[in-house]
């Protein structure tokens, strides 16, 4: 689709309102052929118990790639996010006191309503946060799998019987919701960072406050509305959407409101630590899945064509703007040369800059104008001291928010790409000489979310997944997440862990129950 087409169809299709908040819009037709998005996903009002409601204000959400506007949402502050609050809190002994398959049962019906709406739900995701239309279509699956998995673990929440030490007395381990969890997550990922969250939480037992990211609301409230579609009881899943001024008010209440036991929040950071001293005062249950820098090392024994695929999958995969995106490549003197080519090669004939919905896009647009600068801002620096553009290094022609894919050579541990996440398509190359060497490199951060490395090395491959200080380890393998597997990471990268068998741990606390006289 043409940059002209696409400004003209997407207002069209989010901006035609019947004046109330909530209200039906038309359906998209795009000139590409991409067909209808159904009405009914497309809602711009707050979901609280059960209904579509107005806020006192309303701002716009804007396709990342024209800067046109899409639509306007309802702009919630503190007062809307109180009474969402109320609403999970009161819904609460209901939803906790439903049979564990009553439970499974609705998540199940909420996940078959997704894969129903996978094509619309994808075009919500492309259209508001600019991600090539395949990778959308990838999220929904993923994010609809995590519905899937946590309505087959609400069927399997075990306690425990503990032998006694006493004739008379039974021990009995129970495990029961939490209570209202608060669930505030990013826009790079707008739906499947909800329902890995959202998931647990509801297949535990828990009520939910959803506060999603002020550039892509629209996927949260397109859910809100399937959930509603599968029966979700009025103010079990709740969702306030808010502009980015009023986030500090909304987030505030949402960690400190006494009715909230639980935070699970995913984005910076800065901004988890922000979260962690709000809710220290009510000492509530948290789970963060925060920044991440990750290595990824690529040693003599590697094979560099398998090497250099991973690379180009775990860097510029929705345009490197991902938390476990590789931010620094460490490739040994042996292969460095060979890989640097081939992976330059490969850049330039895999990778094609484009909006999200024009045939052929492997990269869309970055989320903002801010991102970008990040971007130029880590080239500049490296360049001046040192490093060489090997390709790419400055906006794309589509438009501001655009960036080439760029590799960076001659890097250096002092140069700012290597000592922050970049959060964009930047894949700098430092060589080391060593594994050791590699390890210090690696883990000289504060933080340790993801690590890649790539081997032949049977005894090589132990010693470093055991000594990088990550959460998650990509040994030969680019890409790591899956519904199966725990996601989270170690030191200022997060709080408790994701999606797998541990991630409803995070909404159930353990009862011990002493049951005595028993003679």
């Amino acid at each position: 689709m043409a940059k002209a087409s696409l400004v003209r169809s997407f207002p069209g299709f989010l901006m035609q309102s019947a004046g109330a908040l909530g209200a039906q819009r038309r359906p998209l037709c795009c000139s590409s052929g991409l067909g209808p998005v159904s009405p009914a996903l497309l809602r711009s009002g707050a979901f609280v118990r059960g209904r579509w409601l107005q806020a006192g204000a309303s701002f716009p959400v804007r396709d990342p790639g024209s800067g046109a506007e899409l639509g306007r949402v309802a702009d919630c502050g503190a007062e809307e996010a109180q009474a969402a609050v109320k609403a999970a809190y009161e819904a609460g002994p209901a939803w906790s006191k439903a049979t564990a398959k009553e439970r499974s049962t609705l998540l199940r019906k909420w996940y078959d309503l997704m894969i129903e709406n996978k094509d619309d739900l994808a075009r919500i995701i492309t259209a508001e946060n600019g991600k090539p239309l395949k990778e959308a279509q990838g999220e929904i699956l993923y994010s609809a799998s995590f519905l899937e998995w946590f309505a087959e673990e609400a069927r399997r929440v075990y306690g425990d019987i503990i032998p006694s030490s006493a004739k008379d007395r039974r021990f009995l381990v129970l495990k029961q919701p939490v209570g209202v969890a608060a669930i505030i997550t990013p826009w790079n990922f707008p739906s499947a960072m909800i329902t890995r969250k959202v998931g647990a939480a509801l297949a535990a037992g828990c009520t939910v406050v959803v506060k999603p990211a002020e550039d892509t609301p629209l996927s949260a409230l397109a859910l809100a509305e399937l959930a509603n579609q599968a029966g979700i009881p009025a103010g079990v899943y709740n969702v306030v959407p808010c502009s980015r001024q009023q986030a500090p008010a909304v987030g505030e209440v949402l960690c400190t409101d006494p009715l909230v036991s639980k935070i699970s929040f995913t984005g910076s950071t800065a901004t988890g630590k922000i979260l962690l001293r709000h809710a220290a005062g009510t000492v509530k249950r948290v789970s963060m899945e925060l920044g991440g820098h990750a290595p990824f090392i690529v040693f003599d024994s590697a094979d560099v064509d398998k090497a250099v695929t991973g690379a180009l999958m775990s860097k510029y995969r929705n345009s490197g703007q991902t938390c476990v995106c590789t931010n620094r490549f460490l490739v040994q003197k042996g292969i460095h040369d060979a890989f640097v080519e081939k992976f330059a090669e490969v850049i330039k004939r895999e990778l094609h800059v484009g909006y999200g919905f024009d045939e052929g896009t492997t990269q869309g647009p970055l989320i903002n104008e801010k991102a970008v600068e990040k971007v130029e801002n880590h080239i500049h620096d490296a360049v001046s001291h040192g490093a060489s553009i090997v390709t790419g290094g400055k906006r794309h022609s589509y438009g501001k928010n655009f960036f080439e894919p760029t590799l960076l050579s001659n890097v250096t541990t002092s140069m700012l790409c290597t000592q922050e996440e970049t959060f964009g398509p930047l894949a700098p190359v430092i060589k080391f000489d060593t594994e050791e060497e590699a390890l210090a490199i690696a883990n000289s951060t504060n933080v340790g979310l993801a690590g890649y490395f790539y081997s032949r090395d049977p005894a090589q491959i132990w010693r470093v997944a055991e000594q990088l200080e990550v959460g998650m380890v990509g040994i030969n393998e680019g890409l790591l997440s899956s519904v199966e597997c725990p996601f989270g990471g170690v030191k200022q990268s997060g709080l408790g862990r994701e999606g797998s068998k541990y991630g409803i741990d995070e909404y159930l606390e353990i009862k011990y129950v002493c049951f005595g006289g028993l003679q």
